[in-house]
């Protein structure tokens, strides 16, 4: 085997571990409907191995600091994930997809330089913060539904409301639209709260049984 045939080699495993170990990060976060999915995730691992293979091999000896260009990526990454992140009615939504990316970026650059088994060992300390310490741990913290219901007055929708406060549930924003139909006037409310991590919809649905004055839309 010649050298040039060794190092194409050596240079496509290098991708091609980037691209999968990505593309599993992805894969959760996929499964997990965020806004980077699959292939954001392995685009920027492949990315990430590319831009530091070009460091290190594209420019030859005329190159002084090969850390230069890979270190650029970190800025690059920094842009994309600001992107994912939304400020929405004093919630903060998209911050672990973010991260998730922003570490997507730095196991690419590891299996750029050739640290196989880094990149391994962080892409499975990733997929068990992400899965199996939720998994065990699914109690633990808080997490935002969104309530959307109608109701035939003001007061059954302050009813709902002090009913929420009354159980510790932290009301982050409340809309009231009113709108007039053949059968009356009809109030349009949509709730953002925090509550428990591991309260599905399905809990929210018996908790809002009591009110039988108020038809559910949606719970997200």
């Amino acid at each position: 085997m010649t050298p040039t045939m060794h190092i194409l080699i050596e240079f496509t495993l290098r991708l091609l571990l980037a691209l999968v170990l990505g593309g599993i990060i992805g894969l959760e976060r996929e499964y997990r409907s965020k806004e980077a999915g699959f292939r954001t995730h392995f685009l920027v691992c492949l990315g990430s191995a590319l831009f530091c293979l070009v460091s290190q091999y594209g420019f030859g000896e005329m190159t002084k600091d090969v850390s230069r260009v890979a270190a650029q990526v970190v800025s690059g990454i920094g842009f994309l994930g600001a992107g994912t992140i939304i400020f929405q009615k004093n919630v903060v939504r998209g911050l672990t997809t973010a991260a998730g990316l922003w570490v997507t970026a730095a196991i690419g650059l590891a299996c750029g330089t050739g640290l196989y088994a880094v990149a391994a060992i962080a892409t499975a300390l990733v997929l068990l913060g992400l899965e199996v310490i939720n998994a065990v741990l699914p109690q633990m913290g808080t997490t935002t539904l969104v309530l959307k219901f109608t109701a035939n007055s003001k007061q059954s929708v302050k009813r709902v409301v002090e009913q929420i406060k009354r159980d510790c549930m932290e009301l982050y924003s409340y809309e009231l639209k009113d709108r007039r139909t053949d059968k009356g006037e009809v109030f349009e409310v949509n709730l953002e709260m925090k509550v428990k991590r591991g309260t599905s919809a399905t809990k929210m649905f018996d908790y809002l049984e009591e009110f039988d004055d108020i038809t559910i839309s949606s719970i997200e």
